[in-house]
């Protein structure tokens, strides 16, 4: 049987990849593009993959699992030509869940004690000290608690900082006052400095961001989007910013990557432009997850990091 590895990378990521798996699991067969006659296709027991062009899993008759070595598998799962039989896992990544924290915490720091303000007035040679505030004063909401927001709501907290979390469903985490309903929603979003996004893509979290939701955040406060780029209404962002609603936006990801040049988020003195860098896999750490999960398919023993598919994520 045969291990495939595809994805939307480069020559280099998937060489480098393939020089960590080839040694952790020695006598596997590789195959490293779409197979291209029926004899090679069933051979594939499972594909290792990164955002594979939409189709290339469809024929693979005994395929048994799908292992992404990316967090985000809402690409993934909107193929059409998926298997729906085949069990789809996604990667959490230790070393990715740590990168996050610290981008989470670099920005609601920089929030918090003015310093994209400070590094503008720096560029302007204007000598102004902002007020500063204690980290208990700094109200934080995180969006989101699943791997990663549980990670980051239970580090900031950590610091100090007075953290509410929201979630879709019931969740407990130490240190943190957790919500789930709509109308909880609400209220902490009037209440909240800084609100860090780290909800999964779904049909539900689309658009997340749009006007309404915008317009229900605390007059001057932050957002923090480390998710995705179609939680948020582009446009409606730069109307909330631009009438002084919003105080600031630090965006990771975006509706179209790269960002174009001409966008406007580029020069918007409020925005900062992260080039979808908060949190990258790791093969170094990540391996380890994906060839236990290998070896747990052979040895017939559970699989981890199952993505539930009725749910998104």
């Amino acid at each position: 049987m045969s291990l495939l590895l595809l994805g939307s990378w480069s020559a280099l990521e998937r060489d480098q990849w393939l020089s960590l798996l080839q040694p952790a699991l020695p006598g596997e067969c590789w195959i490293l593009d779409v197979p291209l006659n029926a004899a090679d296709a069933a051979e594939v027991e499972a594909a290792i993959v990164a955002n594979p062009a939409p189709g290339s899993l469809g024929n693979l008759p005994r395929l048994r699992l799908i292992q992404s070595v990316w967090a985000g598998v809402d690409k993934l799962l909107a193929d059409p030509g998926l298997p729906a039989d085949v069990p789809v896992a996604r990667m959490v990544d230790p070393a990715m869940n740590e990168a996050m924290v610290h981008t989470a915490l670099w920005a609601v720091l920089s929030l918090h004690r003015r310093f994209f303000e400070l590094a503008a007035q720096q560029a302007q040679a204007i000598w102004r000290q902002p007020e500063q505030l204690r980290a208990a004063d700094w109200q934080v909401l995180v969006l989101g608690l699943g791997e990663l927001g549980g990670r980051v709501a239970r580090s900031l907290a950590a610091q100090g900082y007075a953290v509410s979390a929201w979630s879709t469903r019931p969740a407990v985490v130490e240190g943190v006052q957790c919500f789930h309903t709509d109308a909880s929603l609400v209220q902490a979003l009037a209440r909240a400095d800084t609100v860090v996004n780290l909800l999964p893509l779904t049909v539900a979290t689309q658009g997340f961001f749009d006007a309404a939701r915008l317009a229900q955040m605390k007059h001057g406060a932050s957002l923090v989007n480390l998710a995705r780029g179609a939680h948020v209404v582009e446009a409606d962002l730069l109307q909330a910013l631009e009438a002084g609603h919003l105080r600031h936006a630090v965006l990771d990801v975006f509706a179209q990557e790269p960002l174009p040049p001409q966008h406007p988020f580029w020069q918007h003195p409020q925005i900062t432009v992260l080039p979808h860098c908060a949190a990258q896999t790791d093969p170094r750490s990540a391996l380890a997850v994906v060839v236990g999960n290998l070896r747990a398919l052979r040895e017939g023993r559970p699989l981890q990091h199952l993505v539930q598919r009725q749910r998104g994520y």
